[in-house]
């Protein structure tokens, strides 16, 4: 014998089911971006092991965490390959949608583009093998010759010990030389145009592996430990919320725990 539901149930069951639906399909709505279907990612496509070349692929962290992004917002990722100092100008110029590059949140960028906290890192100070001062902090390089990235946050702080620390104990003026990549400071550190290299420590251990035992770090622990951030153009609000929510899915999904260990980094 058939057995009749009551017409009161039928319309509970079919609300939530409906409700259901609709909380699955938001869950998965995709953004509005630059290009349908894509998630444009600027990023200094030569700064391993946060993103480098091999052969026509773009490896590394950044592009790791990129992909996993857009696939969880439905999108596909892309790479813009922008000189660091020029990613900020370039997401405000709406050439990409996001900067997901190793860069640090720091007040003035804040000032032009909302942030995303992804991952912690720090910095190592490189010297060559066969240096005789290997200095462990920055009060240590008072008198010497240091390279770094142009557009990097350490360059004020390592200016700030020059005129402070150094001046006050007479110990002479940290000379601060900028180059366009770091892979072009790795060879001005290798030819003996600086003395040491100031290097977020993930990037520093990449470079000691390649440098084939030429390069070492002489600094003990985390030098100026900030958060990096995943940066989106002032104003993008459902942008900045669906990353938000993607970079949280992949956070407990426990994929991300691992990806963090794996290039040496740790959770923001």
């Amino acid at each position: 014998m058939a057995t009749r539901t009551p017409l009161r149930t039928t319309a509970l069951a079919l609300t939530c089911t409906l409700v259901g639906l609709f909380a699955t399909a938001h869950a998965a709505e995709t953004p509005k971006t630059l290009a349908s279907g894509e998630l444009k990612v600027g990023m200094e496509i030569s700064y391993p092991p946060f993103e480098y070349y091999e052969g026509d692929k773009v490896l590394g962290f950044d592009p790791e965490v990129s992909a996993a992004l857009a696939k969880r917002l439905g999108l596909t990722a892309s790479f813009s390959d922008i000189s660091f100092p020029n990613l900020i100008l370039g997401l405000d110029a709406g050439r990409f949608d996001t900067i997901i590059s190793g860069m640090y949140i720091l007040p003035e960028r804040l000032e032009k583009a909302d942030a995303i906290p992804y991952a912690k890192t720090g910095a190592a100070i490189m010297v060559r093998s066969d240096a005789e001062k290997k200095p462990a902090t920055p009060e240590e390089l008072c008198g010497m010759t240091v390279g770094l990235q142009q557009g990097t946050s350490w360059i004020p702080a390592l200016q700030k010990v020059s005129d402070g620390y150094c001046k006050e104990q007479g110990a002479g003026a940290i000379t601060i030389n900028q180059y366009p990549t770091t892979a072009e400071t790795t060879q001005a550190l290798l030819s003996g145009h600086i003395q040491a290299h100031l290097e977020i420590d993930a990037a520093s251990l990449r470079i000691v592996e390649r440098a084939k035992g030429r390069i070492a770090i002489s600094s003990k622990g985390s030098i100026y430990p900030q958060v990096l951030g995943i940066y989106v153009k002032k104003g993008n609000a459902q942008l900045l919320d669906a990353l938000k929510a993607a970079l949280d899915e992949f956070k407990a999904s426990g994929e991300y725990s691992e990806l963090l260990k794996k290039y040496n980094l740790e959770e923001a």
